[in-house]
């Protein structure tokens, strides 16, 4: 097994961790690996394959862009029109709320 560590050219220490591989090519993560990357329990993971052998391990991004449609709808279901939002801009240029 190659020293990772030292070929890594990163401004920050790094700790190692070693992982046992269980017979059925299994590997669990150690809970402060998990609260580095972010994760609890139910969460994903990815891991992309790098050259050399090399692993990249990160938190998968959980949800879509379209779930942030709507996010900022009134709750009682009415609309801005063009004109509602020229002049709630204008008024916040103004410096007025």
């Amino acid at each position: 097994m190659r020293n990772v560590e030292s070929k890594a050219k990163t401004p920050y220490k790094t700790a190692m961790s070693t992982l046992t591989v269980t017979a059925k090519g299994q590997v669990t993560l150690k809970k402060d690996i998990l609260q580095h990357l972010g994760v609890e329990p139910g969460a994903k993971i990815e891991v992309d394959k790098l050259p050399d052998g090399q692993l990249r391990v990160r938190a998968a991004r959980s949800g879509k862009i379209s779930d942030v449609f709507g996010l900022l709808k009134p709750k009682d279901g009415t609309k801005l029109t063009i004109e509602d939002i020229k002049e709630i801009t204008e008024r916040a240029w103004a410096g007025e709320r």
